[in-house]
């Protein structure tokens, strides 16, 4: 059995003599909790840390495809040191920012993280460097997370209503911990940014935070957003051995498996040509309609908002990990046609996908070329054009809004990558949580550029704006569609993918006829 879990650190006042002190104790409306302190090396400033705070009943038996209910209150101390012993890969972090404070000392900043997957990140190197508190939310994911039948048997979304009850737990119990409730900023990357944007456009999240950051993903991304996934589920439940003649039938069935057979059920799925992504999907509770609806209406949470986006989303890990061809060798216009079919999430018909391979590639024979402006093509139509369009969307009602390029290759990254892949995947993560400062071996640049991406966060996380004293001039996205390109050489720059938009916003409204020329590729 297993439980949600939040991860909190709290910054305490530089000098502190916290050796001697008794390990940290907050007294929440369920119970007392005990957590412990830590250090980030070079630095004297402690950092209590509580792991493995249930905010909710375990999700099992019943509960299984259902929304979270409150956790029941303790009598003891419950020790939160260390996670669960049952906290598994299939469960996935979201963070929160919170401004936090105390009688005894002055108030704090909390960021927090909304991970694409199930690592844990540390959140040390930015709780010391800014002076925030970060807190990890533990929430459902795959099959447990977001298995929809698209009617009322199950509705599906349960990870984003565990994200939403998470923030109602902080609203009652973060002011025990010092911390300011109404000053929460919510922050993610890849599924976790695509979490924080759909609770931008959620009711249910209405004055549950104060500020958020999506990091390469929103809900407009394809492979992350459909409108319906039942026929997912009916995958789902064959291959659990489940009927799928009813829904009824099918979340019964799945209801009573263990643990150990969806987790079985989940490696049969991964790798398959047809996958049945199981996303965020139009549930009326969660997104009460298509998310390009709520952002034409206006009718969202419009609070301050930084979304980005990296140099090269598609540069290599998530080719690695989809099982596409690397080699410049195999990738010519056929195949690449091919491959752009094959990523069904993408819904592209063929006319579709020969019309997006010609304007992608079609204006070198350079193999090399070739594979690079495929990789460009599929970072664009998976999360540039998306995080764009939502961009506009939130700028257009009114709302303060910031857009990042991230141009950088971490020194931690695999050696396997190709040298010229610069801001691959889910490398500006190594930046907002200090990598250079947890581990050893980076260059005085990096570390520089990760102090300079925690201070934006940072700034953020007060006062909804990323600029300060010291930082390069972060303009806020207007008409002029201003952005940062975050990089050894931090600047300034206008209309980031403004013609790739162009391109993929026709081509989706044009079915028959190709559109355009061949994209010149930018350098930059």
């Amino acid at each position: 059995m297993w439980l949600y879990v939040l991860v909190i650190l709290a910054s305490l006042a530089t000098g502190t003599s916290w050796e001697t002190l008794p390990a940290p104790e907050v007294d929440t409306l369920q119970g007392k909790v005990k957590g412990k302190f830590a250090t980030l090396k070079g630095s004297s400033k402690p950092v209590s840390i509580f792991l493995g705070i249930p905010f909710a009943k375990a999700p099992v038996g019943p509960r299984r495809f259902a929304p979270p209910e409150p956790v029941e209150p303790w009598k003891d101390v419950k020790d939160t040191t260390s996670f669960p012993p049952m906290y598994v890969r299939w469960l996935v972090s979201e963070g929160v920012c919170l401004s936090m404070g105390s009688h005894q000392r002055p108030l704090f900043p909390l960021c927090g993280l909304v991970s694409g997957g199930a690592s844990n990140f540390d959140g040390l190197a930015l709780a010391t460097h800014e002076n925030v508190v970060v807190v990890t939310i533990q929430y459902r994911l795959g099959i447990w997370g977001f298995l929809s039948t698209g009617d009322e048997h199950s509705p599906g979304n349960w990870g984003h209503l565990d994200q939403v009850a998470a923030l109602h737990w902080i609203q009652d119990n973060i002011a025990k911990f010092g911390g300011d409730p109404n000053n929460v900023t919510i922050f993610g990357e890849s599924a976790g940014g695509e979490s924080v944007s759909v609770l931008v456009l959620s009711p249910l999240a209405k004055n549950l935070f104060h500020g958020a950051i999506s990091e390469s993903g929103v809900a407009l991304s394809p492979c992350m957003f459909r409108r319906n996934t039942s026929v997912g589920a009916q995958v789902v439940a064959a291959a659990s051995g489940c009927p799928t003649h009813s829904s009824a039938s099918m979340v019964q069935c799945l209801r009573q498996k263990s643990e150990k057979d969806l987790l079985e059920t989940t490696k049969k799925m991964v790798g398959a040509s047809r996958y049945p992504f199981l996303t965020t999907v139009i549930d009326g509770m969660v997104l009460p309609k298509d998310p390009e609806a709520i952002l034409a209406e206006k009718n969202f949470n419009t609070v301050p908002y930084i979304l980005g986006v990296n140099k090269h989303e598609f540069g290599w890990f998530i080719p690695k990990a989809m099982g596409y061809p690397l080699s410049e060798k195999t990738l010519d216009q056929k195949m690449a046609t091919k491959l752009l079919l094959k990523s069904f999430p993408l819904n592209l018909s063929e006319k579709q996908s020969i019309d997006a391979i010609a304007e992608y590639l079609g204006d070198t024979e350079d193999p090399t070329k070739k594979k690079d402006q495929f990789m460009d093509l599929m970072g664009d139509v998976m999360f540039c054009v998306p995080t764009v369009l939502t961009a506009r969307g939130h700028r257009d009602a009114g709302a303060p809004t910031y857009m990042y390029e991230f141009q950088y290759r971490p020194s931690f990254v695999s050696e396997m990558r190709p040298k010229s892949v610069e801001g691959d995947h889910g490398d500006d993560v190594y930046s907002v949580f200090g990598m250079p400062f947890l581990k050893g071996g980076a260059s005085q640049e990096e570390a520089k550029l990760s102090r300079m991406v925690m201070k934006f966060w940072g700034n953020f996380a007060r006062h909804g704006n990323p600029n300060g004293k010291g930082l390069p001039h972060w303009p806020e996205y207007s008409q002029k569609e201003e952005y940062l390109k975050i990089g050894p050489q931090t600047k300034a720059a206008m209309g980031l993918k403004h013609r790739e938009v162009v391109f993929w916003t026709t081509l989706k409204s044009t079915k028959d006829r190709s559109v355009g020329t061949p994209l010149a590729r930018e350098e930059s």
